[in-house]
């Protein structure tokens, strides 16, 4: 044996603290910790998404979204409930399926859907469009288009923040279909070996593109691919908010305590195709439908906060009219404003 390996210490893996399988008709929990307004408020984030994702399609559709778009709905208690867990200053950086991501990172709907439909207000000046938006201000990092490449960005970030002291961690998004990406592996092992303050979270919605878990991924439970690198692992109902936002607590102490980087494995759906090009066709309309009046996550969270006496259908009503102004005043704003001017293509390309 060389010398090196023999001399090496030995790094007992951590143990997954997984639930054995994930009932996502489970309804949600009441959860102490939490205000009534941030139930709220969690519940009106998850409406935003949804209404805005629901606009974005129309104007893809009417052609004032041009190239790639991947739409959120069905998975909005997903970054609702973990972003809900963690603090400001604390990174994003996910993939394609972006939007969602930016909205529960308080980057404002009118600078997302100017973006989305390539003008000059968007937030990279309508040159990055649905998939490549960042927020400086917020912590966020993008939107990347290519699978399974943000997460070693993402590991280099929460090195970064470790070697400058910070308190902050990385959140770092992606899908079931880019957890065989061999760079994931790579960046795993590194975030283990220098103990990395981030959260890999794997949105596992079935489907990577067209093709099912079962038939892409040889075990499909993905909280397990960190067990070799002694990463911890969960695995969650992602059609549940307080669940999610109850789990990330758990993982994001962890990780900011210093002990290293974990992985979640959120179990969600997507009721859209895998893009607005994408007719689904490899799954049933039954299967889709079976999730959409049966474990909806924003609906069963509404039911839950009625039974609670947490929000009225009066208060469910002002929340829907004021997401409602806030996504048609995006999509205006949106429309109104004009696309970047040619010279617009040689800024912002080079730093010194």
């Amino acid at each position: 044996m060389p010398a090196a390996a023999k001399n090496a210490p030995a790094k007992t893996p951590a143990k997954s603290a997984a639930l054995k399988s994930v009932d996502t008709s489970k309804k949600s929990a009441p959860s102490t910790a939490l205000s009534k307004e941030k139930q709220l408020a969690m519940y009106r984030e998850m409406l935003l998404i949804r209404r805005f994702e629901e606009k974005a399609g129309q104007l893809y559709g009417m052609g004032l979204i041009g190239g790639f778009c991947h739409l959120y709905i069905g998975q909005e208690a997903v970054v609702t409930g973990i972003q809900a867990a963690a603090k400001e200053g604390d990174a994003v950086i996910t993939t394609y399926r972006d939007h969602a991501h930016m909205l529960a990172c308080g980057m404002d709907p009118k600078g997302i859907m100017a973006e989305l439909t390539g003008r000059i207000g968007g937030f990279s000046k309508g040159k990055g469009g649905s998939m490549h938006m960042f927020s400086v201000e917020k912590q966020f990092f993008g939107g990347h288009g290519i699978v399974g490449a943000n997460v070693p960005l993402g590991t280099g970030m929460a090195f970064a923040q470790k070697y400058k002291g910070s308190n902050a961690i990385t959140m770092t998004y992606f899908g079931d279909g880019a957890s065989n990406q061999g760079q994931v592996y790579e960046s795993f092992n590194m975030a283990s070996l220098w103990q990395l303050p981030v959260v890999y979270i794997i949105e596992n919605n079935e489907y990577a593109m067209g093709t099912s878990t079962q038939r892409h991924a040889a075990d499909t439970h993905l909280f397990k691919r960190g067990e070799a690198f002694g990463i911890p692992g969960v695995q969650v109902n992602g059609m549940d908010v307080l669940e999610v936002y109850e789990a990330s607590k758990k993982v994001i102490e962890h990780v900011r305590s210093g002990k290293g980087p974990y992985l979640m494995e959120v179990k969600t759906y997507r009721y859209r195709g895998h893009s607005m090009s994408d007719p689904a066709k490899y799954r049933s309309k039954e299967e889709v439908e079976d999730y959409k009046e049966n474990r909806d996550p924003i609906n069963q969270f509404k039911k839950y906060l009625e039974g609670a006496g947490i929000g009225s259908e009066a208060a469910f009503k002002k929340i829907e009219d004021e997401v409602k102004a806030l996504v048609n005043d995006a999509a205006e704003f949106a429309k109104e404003s004009p696309e970047p001017d040619a010279t617009e293509l040689w800024t912002d390309i080079l730093s010194q």
